[in-house]
């Protein structure tokens, strides 16, 4: 198309964009706004982003800078954007100008997203050539990093190099005036990947409708093994709870909540109680799992989320899952992860056969290969944000943007919900979650993650940033490299420059981190620790008084025991006169082994960890003595709290750098012991906390004239203490940060890590 002529002059401009603007139809888009516009120039990617000129009148100039970026892509992201002056000259037309050599190297990779409502239109419509064609995708949608095997993101370095396009798929690919041009994964019926049923042998089911018959299956209350965009997950109906129960005991997940989707939001409505801020982060093209308030007596069966007043639930992301519900019109489906209890994601067919074959009953399976491991995300709407639980899915490769420059660093992250972190001039890449590293399979998953992360991102760190616990798997490795720096990072510190980094705060902060375990710089197993704390350091101000681990992890596992521990440290022998439940019930003979190991010392080490008081308060009231999963008993104090009496608080004695326990105690067992419902105790008990954090910031912003206070720590995924203490911290003045880019778990630990690292080598 030629350029319209204009009697005014005649002007060029430059614009030169970082971010995510290539793979994501960027491209056509600047092609088709300029042509609307009646310009001419080029567009081409180079090895920072796009770079754009426009040639024409100074309007129709101003009106294609003006919708450049409020009408851009919905994939796309926009760093920066820099306008500049050319001259103009003989440029007639606007065209792509194509990418030479490794210039793409060095762009951002967009995460895999959800299906778009064009190509979810196409699929549905009959008349479409791609109708009910599982894999359908366009520039605005579909596979991305999952299906990334090097870099540039081009097709024959994607898992799609095995599927040449048809002349149809070849013609949309090259028309920049379609929305499928450059579009990687392109695909038809007559090019791209099909799909199958497996029994659980992999033996093929025969027919011509294996998404019909996977549907029969699960109608029969059978368990499927869906292969997705990051991995299997197992499908069972969630309205059937025998299948649900089946399904956990296969899958060895006994209470841990699973997740739901289900077809639309109108649907997620009937068993969850919706805000406007939850549908739109439902509804995103990420499609993370969302918590959300459970409605009471819907039709999902009660070993979905067994007692928690939330569920997971999430819309369909793929193409396939939309052709799912559409036969089969579920309510919802359970949803979760095809593995077993913390091992990693299944992505390859036979893998999951050899992994799953004696969980699923069938198996769903594509032949387009799933290069990398990526989980759903999980995600909580608190004070109208949305707030990371677990990234992965739909928001990796994202990164987090950074204020300054840092140095490439490769940061480790810890030994649960494990992440890794890679630093790149203003940007901070961390992984998908790669999960607990508890065994080989996660830890090849790990190595996997590190290989597969520097390779795409082409970063060559210039030091290793590990945990300082020497137990750590991932702090293994890191200690076994050779030829580069190693920095270690006290695990605490690491949460508050995490939320730090994310805030892009650089000076002093009060770091309150608080959380279940994390190794201290005396030997001793830290979790309820106040920093005043920078990149640069920090200095412990406050932390809970040190109480015994009876039995080390044993104790996680069994708050009785930690209950237990703080009873003996607060009362000694005494404690058995105490007219409480808990100790009735109890069995002596082997509280009386625990209580002998605390006297003696005998594999118990010290902690100060506020995820072990909520256990022992958990267990003294009756809600959990043992756990199957981490923060079971925390997060079931949490969903006791009665809201129908009086706020009142029970107290804590701050001193000489403690956090002392005993008059909390004292006034929790006269509650027990006068028969106060346990809804009230546990509100009493979540008050006094937070009443006693605000006195520590008020005492720490005298002493050290500091007002901007940092929360992590995985304890501030509890809503109630989070949102309460931010509240009463502002009303005292305070400027709070808290995390909702990553998690405050240790999930988002190894972005502190990177950039304390990388302070040290600055």
């Amino acid at each position: 198309m030629t350029a319209k002529t204009h009697a005014e002059p005649v002007i060029r401009r430059r614009v030169q964009i970082t971010g995510v603007v290539q793979g994501v139809g960027f491209r056509p888009y600047v092609y088709r706004l300029a042509h609307e516009c009646g310009l001419a120039g080029s567009v081409l990617n180079d090895s920072a982003g796009v770079d754009i000129e426009v040639q024409g009148s100074p309007e129709s100039v101003r009106s294609f800078l003006n919708r450049l970026r409020p009408e851009a892509p919905p994939l796309s992201r926009i760093v920066t954007f820099d306008v500049s002056e050319l001259s103009p000259n003989g440029d007639r037309n606007f065209c792509i100008v194509l990418s030479h050599g490794t210039q793409e190297q060095k762009v951002l990779i967009s995460p895999d997203v959800a299906i778009c409502p064009d190509c979810l239109r196409e699929m549905l419509d009959p008349a479409d050539r791609r109708y009910k064609y599982p894999f359908i995708n366009c520039t605005n949608c579909g596979p991305r990093f999952t299906i990334v095997r090097d870099i540039p993101y081009d097709r024959p370095l994607t898992s799609m190099s095995v599927f040449p396009m048809c002349a149809e798929c070849q013609r949309e690919y090259e028309d920049p005036a379609n929305r499928r041009f450059h579009a990687q994964p392109n695909a038809c019926w007559k090019c791209g990947p099909q799909v199958e049923l497996w029994d659980s042998t992999g033996k093929p089911l025969l027919g011509r409708d294996p998404i019909g018959e996977a549907v029969a299956r699960i109608r029969a209350g059978e368990i499927v093994a869906i292969k997705g965009l990051g991995g299997f997950h197992l499908a069972v109906d969630a309205t059937n709870n025998e299948a649900v129960e089946r399904l956990r005991q296969r899958k060895r997940r006994f209470e841990k909540p699973l997740a739901i989707m289900v077809p639309d939001v109108h649907t997620a409505e009937m068993f969850c109680i919706l805000n406007d801020e939850i549908r739109s982060t439902m509804q995103c093209v990420q499609r993370p799992i969302v918590l959300a308030p459970r409605r009471e007596g819907t039709a999902i069966a009660a070993s979905v989320a067994p007692g928690i007043h939330e569920l997971g639930v999430f819309l369909p992301y793929t193409p396939l899952h939309y052709l799912i519900f559409a036969a089969g019109q579920f309510e919802a489906l359970v949803m979760t992860s095809a593995n077993l209890s913390e091992e990693p994601i299944a992505i390859d067919n036979q893998e999951a056969l050899a992994r799953l074959g004696n969980i699923a009953d069938w198996f769903l399976v594509h032949n387009r290969e799933i290069l990398i491991r990526s989980d759903d995300s999980v995600v909580r709407v608190a004070k109208d944000k949305t707030r990371q639980i677990r990234r992965s899915r739909g928001f990796v490769p994202m990164p987090v943007f950074l204020d300054r420059e840092v140095p490439s660093v490769l940061a480790v992250g810890g030994e649960l919900k494990n992440t890794i972190c890679l630093t790149r001039a203003k940007t901070a890449f961390l992984s998908q979650h790669v999960g607990d590293l508890e065994n080989a399979e996660s830890f090849g998953f790990f190595q996997e993650t590190v290989e597969h992360l520097s390779r795409i991102l082409e970063i060559e760190p210039k030091a290793i940033a590990y945990d300082l616990h020497p137990g750590y798997l991932s702090s293994q490795w890191a200690l076994q490299q050779s030829d580069i720096r190693l920095i270690g990072v006290q695990h605490h510190h690491a949460h508050i420059a995490s939320c730090m980094a994310e805030n892009h705060l650089d000076d002093k902060v009060i770091g309150f981190s608080l959380d279940g375990t994390g190794y201290g710089t005396d030997g001793h197993i830290w979790g309820g620790e106040v920093l005043v704390a920078d990149f640069a350091g920090f200095d412990r101000a406050f932390h809970f008084d040190y109480v015994p681990l009876p039995g080390g992890a044993a104790a996680i596992h069994e708050p009785w025991r930690m209950a237990l521990s703080y009873l003996h440290h607060h009362y000694g022998a005494d404690f058995w006169n105490f007219d409480i439940p808990f100790l009735k019930a109890l069995d002596r003979k082997k509280a009386d082994i625990v209580v002998s190991m605390i006297e003696k010392k005998l594999n118990s080490p010290l902690t100060s960890s506020c995820g072990r008081l909520f256990d022992a308060v958990a267990a003294l009231l009756g809600i959990r003595n043992t756990v199957s999963y981490e923060g079971q008993a925390a997060i079931q104090l949490e969903n006791t709290m009665s809201f129908e009496t009086d706020a009142a608080a029970y107290s804590l004695e701050i001193s000489n750098g403690l956090i002392k326990t005993k008059p909390l105690f004292d006034e929790l067992l006269r509650d027990l012991s006068a028969g106060i419902p346990t809804g009230q105790i546990s509100r009493r008990f979540h008050n006094g906390l937070i009443n006693g954090f605000v006195t520590i910031a008020r005492r720490l912003r005298d002493l050290h004239k500091l007002d901007r206070v940092c929360l992590s720590g995985g304890t501030f995924q509890n809503f109630y203490l989070a949102e309460n203490l931010v509240q009463e911290l502002e009303s005292a003045g305070f400027q709070v940060f808290t995390q909702s880019e990553v998690p405050c778990n240790d999930g988002g630990l190894s972005l502190g890590q990177a950039l304390i690292a990388a302070r040290q080598i600055s």
